[in-house]
């Protein structure tokens, strides 16, 4: 009896102590216009204007720290404001509305124009660490209304470093680089978030954030081995294959194709392939609206990152 009480005591202790492990909570996974788009009457849309439980916000994460009760948001998308209220849903209130900062990939459109909620017409807040690259500091700083911002004291830009580990508490750790993509304003980042876990299986948990990149080969890593290194791999794909872009030049929209990811991934492991959790959907890719679209990924042993879903 008293080692059945051991075993009961042991289990309640290690159960509570994985919950206080950091986490990752996908709080929007579709390309900066969002699902359904402005201006689109294809029948994806039609069908996500008729069925609410379709749409889909903007790319975004938040990074969540049960035990200090932290947290920082991933990209402040156009949607920043249903995206808040959507965190404080799912963690039942139990952080504080804002996020401990905000970490931004990029200055296109759904990556960081949420930050004009915080200004004086809206929330108006005080200083909220936004964690950025060199010429996106300097793009926020000397460009209206972001420089604002800046001004008021709404927020507080933190340059990051690419040669530099950011530890951001004990056992959260953040590495920058950056990613070739269309860089008219900034430099694009792409990030990874390291987290060591208490009483797992595997102490280190670790997740790739590339929500926005031009074709894998322009990029100076090798986007397999890089994937290899880490738990959970969140990374660009935008469009399924050429097809999709009747009206556009794919010179002016180079993302690697989901088809072409998937290709690449081919020979490799299953594990390895069940890394990849695709993220960032054009309203034009069928795995945001069509299940045989959806099934072809899975058959294939990838995934499909779902907004809600904690990693």
């Amino acid at each position: 009896m008293k080692q059945f009480l051991q075993i009961i005591i042991l289990t309640f202790f290690f159960s509570t102590a994985r919950s206080q492990n950091p986490y990752v909570l996908i709080l929007g996974t579709a390309q900066d216009g969002g699902f359904p788009h402005l201006g689109c009457e294809k029948d994806c849309c039609n069908m996500a204007w008729q069925n609410e439980s379709l749409h889909r916000f903007v790319v975004s994460l938040a990074l969540v720290d049960p035990q200090s009760k932290n947290w920082w948001l991933f990209e402040a998308t156009p949607d920043i404001k249903e995206q808040l209220h959507y965190f404080k849903t799912l963690t039942k209130g139990k952080y504080n509305y804002l996020p401990s900062g905000i970490f931004l990939t990029h200055a296109h459109i759904g990556h960081y124009t949420g930050l004009i909620q915080l200004g004086r017409e809206v929330m108006s807040t005080k200083e909220v660490p936004v964690y950025v690259l060199p010429k996106m500091k300097n793009y926020l700083e000397t460009n209206g209304p972001w420089s604002q911002l800046v001004t008021l004291k709404n927020i507080t830009l933190i340059q990051l470093d690419t040669a530099n580990t950011l530890e951001l508490e004990k056992g959260i750790l953040i590495n920058t680089f950056k990613v070739p993509h269309r860089d008219e304003f900034s430099e694009t980042a792409g990030f990874r978030i390291s987290l060591r876990m208490e009483h797992e299986k595997d102490s280190l948990k670790s997740y790739l954030f590339i929500p926005d990149t031009d074709k894998w080969e322009k990029w100076d890593k090798n986007i397999i081995e890089e994937v290899k290194k880490v738990t959970y791999a969140f990374v660009d794909a935008t469009f399924n294959e050429i097809t999709e872009l009747k009206n556009r030049k794919v010179e002016e929209v180079p993302h690697p194709f989901l088809s072409e990811t998937m290709d690449l991934f081919k020979k490799e492991s299953k594990e390895t392939k069940a890394k990849l959790q695709f993220i960032h959907f054009n309203h034009t890719n069928p795995v945001m609206w069509d299940k045989t679209a959806k099934q072809k990924v899975a058959e294939q042993g990838f995934n499909l990152a779902e907004q809600g879903a904690k990693y």
